[in-house]
Order: C-alpha cells, then sequence, then structure tokens
C-alpha cells in the first residue's frame, strides 16, 4: 500500500511535468492567445479575441485553483522549467515581484482606453488573427514568437528558476486577482496546506520547488501557502517524507 501511494507521488510529477513540456511544444500554435499585444490590437476594433476569453477564463479559475494553471498547464512555464537545468538557483524575490504588476497595470490601462477609443459594433471573434486557429503560420510570425521567447528565457538564465513567472508575467496578476478575491468570498480554494508538528526541516521541499520559494520556512511557522508566487504544482507536497505539507480543497483565512 505504502509502495502504491509513492508510485502515485513519484507519477503525479512525471505527469505534471510532461503536461507543462507538451503545452510548451505546442505554443507556436497557442502563443496569440495569450498575447498582450493582439488584445489591444482586437480592442481597437472593438473584437473580443481569444486572448480575452483566456485571460477571463484564468481569473475565473483561480478563484477555485489560484495559480495551478501556472503550475500544470502554462507553456512559458514548461520552458523555464527545462532552463532549470542551466540555471538551478532560486531566483531573488522581494521587490522584483512586484515589476510585474506594474506590468499588468499599464498593460490593462492599455487595453483600456484603446477599446474606449475604437470603433465599430462590439464583436467575438475568438480566432482572430490566427490561421484556422494556429497562431504561427508565416516566417515573420516566427521572429515574433522567437522575440517572445527570448524575453520569456533570459530572466530564467540569469536570475534562476522561473524568474520570468516572478518579474515579467503578465498572466499572473489575473490569477493572484482571482485567488484573493476567492478568499474574500470564503470559496472553497485549492491550496497547499503545512502542518508544522511533523516538519523535520529537512529543506528537501525548498529545493524541489520549481518557483524557488523558501517552503522550508513558510512550514516551521505553520503557514497555510498564501504565498502569491506559489503555483499548486505540489512538488514539495510529493518530496515531503512525512507528509508535513498536502493539498487542500477549502476555505481558508
Amino acid at each position: 500500500m505504502i509502495y502504491c501511494g509513492r508510485s502515485f507521488i513519484v507519477m503525479r510529477q512525471k505527469v505534471r511535468r510532461t503536461i507543462l513540456f507538451i503545452a510548451f511544444l505546442l505554443f507556436p500554435v497557442t502563443i496569440w492567445y495569450f498575447s498582450p499585444a493582439l488584445i489591444i490590437q482586437a480592442a481597437s476594433e472593438h473584437i473580443m479575441n481569444g486572448s480575452f476569453f483566456v485571460f477571463m477564463a484564468m481569473l475565473a479559475a483561480s478563484l477555485f485553483l489560484g495559480r495551478a494553471w501556472c503550475g500544470w498547464l502554462c507553456p512559458a512555464g514548461g520552458m523555464q522549467e527545462c532552463l532549470i537545468r542551466c540555471n538551478d538557483k532560486p531566483a531573488k524575490q522581494g521587490w522584483r515581484n512586484n515589476i510585474k504588476y506594474v506590468i499588468w497595470v499599464v498593460w490593462i490601462t492599455l487595453v483600456i482606453v484603446t477599446f474606449i477609443l475604437g470603433k465599430n459594433k462590439v464583436t467575438v471573434d475568438f480566432f482572430y488573427q490566427t490561421d484556422h486557429g494556429i497562431s504561427v503560420t508565416e516566417i515573420h510570425n516566427y521572429v515574433v514568437y522567437y522575440g517572445v521567447l527570448l524575453i520569456l528565457v533570459l530572466p530564467g538564465l540569469i536570475h534562476g528558476r522561473r524568474g520570468a513567472c516572478h518579474y515579467l508575467c503578465w498572466m499572473a496578476p489575473f490569477m493572484v486577482i482571482g485567488s484573493t478575491v476567492g478568499r474574500f468570498l470564503h470559496l472553497p480554494q485549492l491550496h497547499i496546506e503545512a502542518d508544522r508538528t511533523q516538519c523535520v526541516s529537512c529543506g528537501k521541499c525548498s529545493k524541489v520547488c520549481p518557483m524557488g520559494l523558501d517552503v522550508k520556512a513558510m512550514t516551521e511557522k505553520g503557514i497555510n501557502a498564501k504565498c502569491t508566487e506559489c503555483i499548486q504544482c505540489g512538488a514539495c507536497v510529493d518530496e515531503c517524507p512525512k507528509k508535513a505539507l498536502k493539498y487542500r480543497m477549502s476555505w481558508r483565512r
């Protein structure tokens, strides 16, 4: 029974990383659905495009799942976890984490202003600027695609684990806002709960965290992980030898 449980734990992280890697391989197909620029272009024409609905879906899902998208489905996250092999040090936290919120505020302001100043009737075109739903189909599209990859790759190579997630991600604020609203509304939320009485301070949880968080320190304080940088990947849960960490789906203070 113990062996079966351990096999499931090992398999869960393999499945998670496989899903992320596949999502990254499909990034040339899906990139326009995450584009912060394309939504501005669509807004100028009063079009609600695919990225608009994807961002709204992230916001809605985060009411219950927090940043689980980042840990399980994000193509950029899959690419950055591959980069951990090149730079395994934790990215520095603190004020740098706020850069993405500044980017988000400026970007959302541009979207709103552009929409207000836009022309035509409001319409829906989920596949806006794609070729039968596929994002990158022409040579000039690849220039944009590889430019985006470079922007996302550099923070991970220079600063460490998921650097772009910490500093640049324009999607993370949607999920942080949704998670905060979910707690305010007392909605049941997926989160990682810490039991400090079971913790032996081995530090394995911090070593495997793809976001480079000091999970051990949070566990020793008995904190139910409210950290906005936690992506609910469960790597710490699966690595903990004493089961001091576990997934919970409930309302948390």
